[in-house]
């Protein structure tokens, strides 16, 4: 045994410091090899609608109503297990109506009690004894335990139960008892969920989701662009600043800065009124207009959105100036206007600007921002360096966040791997130095972990910078597009200018052989592996499959966001993936949770196999199942070592941090 193999052993001595602790070891972990692995649970680009995200995470995409079916097959009636459902999906709430028609609530309870202790069994039977356990609420988790363990020297088991249940009843517990066992079910449902990006933007409560990841048992994040420009506005940068303002704005939520993350938005405010006093500034409306605002509101914010919309122009040209080897010259757009004609000029062809009311724009230094400009983004970025919450939600989306992951021989990502029409990776150059594929997300990821942690201020602001090339640019593999046309859809009527045209990517994915030529740059080789993708919204009301390549790929923007369900059709697609396969679903769009209560609706439109196994997939077959094999292979080592004499067994048993 080597130097550095002794000092792992010794150490994993201390851990198993006996034969029979690490032959017990390996005979739990063995035993979790050959459970069923657990369900997977993929989401992507939520951007901010989370009473559609809180339903669809409530009830797992269909998954809890699939074990409903499995436990009560034909015993029950379809209304029944469907109001069984939606009680598992918000206990409170539902039980809130049925006191209000049901005469016989004991009797309820009861039946109710016993249904959910048989959903409870199932759910939590692919699981070890230990992990269920750690899911277990605290008060009530010797009593979950011994309901829904099979207890086989127990000989009249139905009188044990029934003693159990009456007892809840009787004391008065059933409601909070109920709701222990219906979050429970939610919980061992899914034991793990993918979020492949988009959480933030258009829609209005992004901080609410993070609030509900944050609390989430087990999640991964794979950044999306929108999400990106946030993390880039809680580093300091400033033009990503001013792109998550002039966003929430565009889409009418104010509410989220200044509520959701208090933000204080009166200098930004006084400022858009001070200079644009006289403009109506009608090219500067709201995307989803509030028709309970004022019309002096509405004004109001029209100008603050015009005033924050030139001062991203501004600093997004300052940033374009500063880093040629962003390659990004073509789109500074200020210093191409004519101010005497009113024209701009944009790939050498002039269009007439339908807004030329730009009293803060210096013709001679279009991208400077002015005293009074500079003054209401440094107190913006104070505010927003100093927020609790943005900065808790930032750290979040650092620590279980990446910008791609290889999870069970699915490779995750939101947008595209850039490539070149004749589908070669497309080489970009990040200071100074050409990344493509892999390596170009690697890199990438590196600047945005520097942007936040680094100590060396160069590499830091390097590092902030990237992230709001990360956030628009056209190499940007979370991106994706030839532009961010926010200029031209502001100031020019032709509509083919608010076109931005998609990389390559889109075209090529539809290829296998490109699939596979991914799958193996990012170390994926052989069967039933997949690429799941976000970003791009699949129009299925025009006949486009979520389903491509052959089955290797798998896009699931379906159109969380209400903005984007009349060109969908559908209101989101999501994936699960458990030990039997793939299956895809396609929502219905979501309304309020009181109407999903009272209409008992599950919002789950259709769902399709994308893959059945030929063979369940055990825990054995997952990354994790990898790592306890290796883990297993050292005990057995570890007690040869043991037996040989080379260790010796020691007296003293730490408690060990096993793999379970």
């Amino acid at each position: 045994m080597n130097l550095e193999n002794n000092h792992y052993y010794e150490h994993l001595a201390e851990l198993y410091p006996t034969i029979s602790s690490a032959s017990s070891e390996i005979i739990n972990l063995q035993s979790i090899l050959h459970l069923p692995k657990g369900t997977e649970h993929f989401l992507s680009d939520i951007h901010g609608e989370y009473d559609a995200f809180s339903h669809v995470l409530r009830n797992g995409s269909g998954a809890v109503r699939k074990k409903i079916d499995d436990v009560f097959g034909h015993t029950l009636g379809n209304a029944d297990k469907t109001s069984l459902a939606t009680l598992i999906y918000y206990p409170r709430e539902k039980m809130a109506l049925v006191k209000k028609h049901e005469t016989d609530m004991e009797s309820w309870y009861k039946t109710t009690l016993y249904r959910l202790i048989e959903v409870c069994k199932i759910v939590s039977s692919k699981y070890s004894r230990s992990k269920v356990r750690k899911a277990l609420p605290i008060d009530y988790a010797y009593v979950i335990e011994e309901l829904i363990t099979e207890k086989q020297e127990v000989l009249n088991k139905e009188a044990y139960y029934e003693a159990i249940v009456n007892t809840i009843v009787e004391l008065g517990q059933t409601e909070s008892f109920i709701v222990a066992l219906s979050e429970l079910i939610q919980r061992l449902v899914i034991d793990h969920l993918h979020i492949l990006g988009d959480i933030y933007d258009r829609g209005p409560a992004p901080h609410m989701i993070m609030d509900e990841l944050c609390r989430y048992h087990s999640v991964d994040i794979q950044w999306g662009n929108h999400d990106i420009v946030w993390m880039g506005a809680a580093t300091g940068q400033l033009a990503c600043i001013a792109a998550v303002i002039r966003s929430s704005i565009r889409y009418g939520n104010l509410d989220l800065l200044e509520e959701g993350y208090g933000i204080n938005m009166l200098p930004l405010a006084t400022l858009a009124m001070k200079i644009y006093e006289n403009d109506p500034c009608d090219r500067f409306v709201q995307k989803d207009n509030n028709s309970n605002t004022t019309r002096i509101e509405n004004e109001m914010v029209r100008k603050m959105h015009k005033a924050i919309a030139i001062i991203r122009f501004k600093l997004e040209g300052q940033l374009i100036q500063k880093w040629p080897e962003y390659g990004m010259e073509e789109h500074c757009r200020l210093h191409k206007i004519n101010y005497e004609k009113g024209t701009v000029e944009i790939d050498g062809v002039e269009y007439k600007m339908q807004d030329m009311n730009l009293p803060t724009v210096d013709p001679e230094n279009p991208y400077e921002l002015t005293e009074d400009e500079m003054e209401v983004m440094m107190r913006l970025q104070s505010s927003f360096l100093h927020c609790e919450k943005l900065q808790k939600h930032a750290k979040f989306l650092l620590k279980k966040g990446s910008m791609y992951k290889v999870y069970n021989g699915n490779l995750l990502y939101h947008g595209c791997v850039p490539m070149e029409k004749n589908g070669e990776f497309a080489k970009v150059n990040i200071y100074g130095k050409e990344y493509s594929g892999k390596a170009l997300y690697d890199v990438l990821e590196s600047y945005v972990r520097k942007a936040f942690f680094s100590k060396d201020k160069a590499e830091k602001e390097k590092g902030m910078d990237l992230i709001w090339y990360i956030w628009t640019a056209p190499n940007s593999p979370i991106y994706g597009r030839h532009k961010m046309a926010t200029f031209e859809r502001y100031f020019l009527d032709e509509k083919e200018m608010h076109h931005e045209s998609k990389n390559a990517y889109y075209k090529l994915i539809d290829k296998p052989e490109i699939a596979d030529k991914i799958l193996k740059e990012f170390g994926l080789d052989g069967e039933h592996m997949h690429i799941i993708n976000g970003h791009v919204p699949v129009r299925r009301i025009s006949g486009e499959s979520p389903v491509k390549s052959n089955g290797k790929v798998i896009v699931i923007d379906g159109g969380f966001s209400k903005t984007y369900q009349s060109k969908t059709g559908i209101a989101g697609y999501t994936l699960t993936f458990n030990s039997y396969g793939l299956t895809l679903s396609a929502h219905e769009p979501f309304v309020s949770s009181e109407e999903a209560i009272r209409k008992e609706m599950d919002i789950v439109s259709k769902q399709e196999a994308v893959e059945y196994m030929d063979r369940r997939v055990l825990v054995g077959d997952t990354d994790f199942g990898k790592k306890m094999h290796v883990r297993i292979d050292e005990l057995k080592e570890l007690i040869h070592l043991y037996q040989t004499g080379e260790l010796a067994e020691r007296d003293n048993f730490r408690r060990r941090q096993d793999l379970r």
